[in-house]
């Protein structure tokens, strides 16, 4: 008996993101069913993106997504259009699995996102700003909480990109500098009164 063809649609949150790990997202359209796999921030340092780990490690979770999901040839694969995908790509290519690039939007895209943020959330992240929409305002929200304790949360930055190393760190420290010395003049002034 031939199995019906599935709509399968692969995304990613956290990739872009200063801080913690990234995820991939799977979500079978037909039955609603959705999982996710981590990309661990440790992949994002230096050494290692230089030998494109997180961009291969990417690539074996989409295969053990596919597998876990039951890929068949003939099922319809929609893939993020996002560059953590490269290899994914060059993969489905050589081996001839049919996909379409796609900026996934909808459940997916709700799911993973969320799945990222709740991440955030358990490293730490309070703000009400935080939310599941990628870009400036995450980014800000991301590089606040890290300046307000840099030497407990530095673990959790994506060190590896140069921005970070060329003049990133250094903008972090001096600015959990600054607070600190804030914090202190403010005790000092209570004391005073």
């Amino acid at each position: 008996m031939k199995k019906a063809k599935k709509t399968i649609e692969i995304d990613d949150a956290g990739t872009g993101d200063l801080i913690g790990d990234a995820f991939i997202g799977f979500h079978v359209v037909e039955t609603g069913k959705i999982i996710f796999k981590s990309v661990p921030v440790g992949l994002y340092n230096e050494e290692n993106l230089k030998n494109n780990a997180p961009k291969k490690r990417i690539l074996e979770i989409v295969k053990e997504g596919l597998k876990e999901l039951d890929y068949q040839p003939g099922d319809i694969i929609y893939l993020c259009s996002g560059d953590c995908f490269d290899l994914v790509r060059e993969y489905f290519d050589e081996n001839n699995i049919k996909y379409i690039t796609s900026k996934i939007e909808g459940k997916l895209q709700d799911a993973v996102e969320g799945r990222f943020v709740s991440h955030l959330r358990k490293l730490g992240v309070r703000s009400k700003k935080l939310t599941k929409k990628a870009g400036a305002q995450r980014y800000f929200v991301l590089w606040n909480w890290l300046c307000e304790d840099f030497p407990a949360r530095e673990r959790f930055v994506k060190k590896g990109y140069k921005s970070w190393k060329n003049r990133r760190r250094q903008m972090a420290i001096e600015r959990y500098q600054r607070n600190m010395q804030k914090k202190q003049n403010k005790r000092e002034n209570q004391k005073k009164r």
